[in-house]
């Protein structure tokens, strides 16, 4: 097993999901990280070694937000985005890139969410434009402009 040298953990897979979690209000939820106070994002986390994408979209929604007994849409789609310098050690020596599927959860209004203390410092549910204008992620815009933003149209 591969490891990172600093922390002792394995080292992630450069493949991740992104869950876009919206209301029928049009309302989006958006997670503070811990370790960025400035980052703004949907759900999101890295597959595990064999795990497949829609598993890996269902636990990190319940990791992340505690919602549980929602259908997720498999959008199909896949974005790639750089990985950020000071997060690289965390994946294989060279890795630069991420692979990140996208998927939405439909909500029919804002539900309790109880976030991870270690990932995330805040939540909010915001307007879409909000949204759109607010995230860090350059992809999670791209997925609320590509599969939200339609379904309100």
């Amino acid at each position: 097993m591969n490891t990172s040298e600093q922390s002792g953990k394995p080292l992630k897979r450069p493949e991740s999901v992104l869950v876009v979690v919206f209301t029928l209000e049009q309302e989006i939820l958006l997670l503070q990280r811990a370790d960025d106070e400035t980052f703004w994002q949907s759900v999101t986390g890295s597959l595990e070694v064999t795990e497949e994408p829609a598993d890996a979209a269902l636990r990190e929604l319940l990791e992340e937000t505690g919602i549980s007994n929602v259908t997720l849409i498999d959008c199909n789609y896949s974005d790639s985005f750089s990985i950020r310098p000071q997060w690289r050690h965390r994946y294989p020596v060279g890795t630069t890139r991420n692979l990140e599927h996208v998927f939405l959860a439909q909500l029919p209004t804002r539900c309790d969410v109880t976030i991870e203390a270690r990932e995330h410092l805040d939540f909010r549910w915001v307007s879409i434009a909000q949204a759109i204008d607010e995230l860090w992620s350059a992809t999670n815009q791209r997925a609320l402009e590509k599969f939200v933003v339609p379904l309100f149209e």
